[in-house]
């Protein structure tokens, strides 16, 4: 599913509320957990999950698979989520 999708599904469900009125508000809360990630706070929704920033450490022992020299990878940063129980029950149950 796309943004698109999730607006329109929106729109469906709360029908008095314009399109770009959703749009607004899904752009927002798009825009505020990823301001928070990049600050490294997570967010947590619930009974859906949590984001949080994991680090990956630095390589000294990577090697690129098409000459299979030694290289560095630099440390970086990712997303990591973490679905609730309640959701996990949910996607399982079938």
């Amino acid at each position: 599913m796309v943004k698109s999708d999730i607006i329109k599904q929106l729109h469906k469900k709360h029908s008095n509320l314009k399109q770009s009125q959703i749009q607004d508000i899904v752009d927002v809360t798009i825009e505020t957990i990823s301001d928070s990630l990049i600050k490294l706070k997570p967010v947590e929704l619930r009974n859906f999950g949590r984001f949080s920033i994991k680090t990956i450490k630095a390589k000294y022992n990577a090697r690129n698979p098409k000459t299979g020299e030694i290289i560095y990878v630099p440390e970086k940063k990712k997303v990591s989520f973490k679905m609730t129980k309640h959701l996990k029950q949910e996607i399982n149950k079938q």
